[in-house]
């Protein structure tokens, strides 16, 4: 497709942003056609991202770390420091051409610079302001500085990240920063644009990590609704409690994800297993969630996956067609045919 024909085309972003969150929601509206323009500050008041997970070859040839260039591939750049006066003048100008602000500082601070919503707004009244923070812009924490791992927490879904046992894992996806910040951000921003094209007047959205995390956690929530409380670890529905939707240990000691969620697919895992007897046992016939049937045609499900290895199962189950999957590594999953095709992402994905 065209660069012109691309649905933002024409839309012009400020990224005032740094590290994760705003940086990766502005690198999705340039994708989508945005002109982005990120701004950073001088010397060490630019985006720790450059630096951020960055190698000994990188750091020799005084390059940004991967992490910086994937997020902030085809943006534009340009420092300023808004600290100060001319700075502060320069942005403001950039402002009043601009379609989009996207900034991630704590509450109060973008005012604090005399760059509020109120003056933004004034220089153009048609802008889109996008406030990204852990805590929201109001509130008894909107203060507070977190990361990722302090907004799942909060909001009860690193809780729900845990062995059989109750140990709490530590997850390598950034569920707060990439849900709860990314992606709400560009949804928002998306609508707000909308509503500038029909109504004229711009808005400034408040995004909170945590609160948008909490709003998503919803399979947890309707378990702490129901009376008597949740299940234990491992004991509800989507989180082990049914063999159905499980993952289990292979022969070569990997895994592989069995989604088979639906009493349909259930009956042709039970084909490849070659248990058919196991078909009638299902959450959708009666089967406990979490209760001893369950539990013990968990084990032998188990004991089943661990009689093959990874490559074998995934021969058997690839023509079945029943939600059951391989868990691969991360380089696995670059070079997987799935995402092969894809070279959205730049060529240097792959160097070490």
């Amino acid at each position: 497709m065209n660069d012109d024909d691309l649905p933002l085309a024409g839309t012009r972003v400020l990224d005032l942003t740094r590290l994760l969150p705003g940086p990766f929601a502005c690198w999705h509206l340039r994708r989508l056609g945005a002109d982005v323009l990120k701004i950073e500050g001088p010397g060490t008041g630019g985006d720790g991202a450059r630096t951020l997970l960055a190698t000994d070859a990188e750091r020799v040839a005084g390059q940004p770390s991967l992490f910086y260039r994937l997020l902030n591939e085809g943006k534009r750049e340009r420092s300023l420091d808004v600290r100060h006066p001319e700075g502060r003048h320069q942005l403001l100008a950039l402002v009043g051409e601009a379609d989009v602000l996207v900034e991630g500082y704590r509450p109060g601070v973008m005012a604090a610079l005399g760059l509020g919503w109120e003056c933004l707004s004034a220089v153009n009244p048609r802008l889109v302001m996008c406030s990204i923070s852990g805590y929201g812009q109001q509130g008894p924490w909107a203060n507070r500085a977190g990361h990722d791992l302090n907004y799942i927490g909060c909001a009860g879904v690193l809780g729900q990240i845990t062995a059989a046992d109750g140990s709490v894992a530590m997850p390598n996806f950034q569920i707060g920063d990439l849900l709860g910040g990314t992606q709400a951000a560009v949804s928002a921003i998306l609508a707000a644009l909308l509503a500038v094209a029909r109504s004229g007047r711009g808005r400034h959205l408040d995004v909170s990590m945590t609160h948008t995390v909490f709003e998503h956690n919803i399979a947890a929530r309707v378990g702490a609704a129901r009376p008597g409380g949740p299940a234990g670890p491992g004991r509800d529905l989507l989180d082990g409690g049914v063999p159905c939707y499980n993952v289990y240990r292979t022969l070569d000691q990997r895994w592989m994800a069995v989604g088979a969620l639906e009493l349909k697919f259930w009956r042709r895992v039970c084909e490849v297993l070659q248990r058919p007897d196991w078909a009638q046992r299902h959450w959708a016939l009666g089967q406990e969630v979490g209760g001893a049937d369950a539990m013990a045609l968990r084990a032998d499900v188990a004991e089943r996956f661990a009689s093959r290895t990874q490559s074998d199962w995934v021969a058997l189950f690839d023509p079945a067609d029943c939600c059951v999957t391989p868990v691969l590594t991360m380089e696995e999953a670059v070079r997987h045919p799935l995402f092969a095709p894809d070279r959205s992402a730049p060529d240097d994905l792959d160097t070490p």
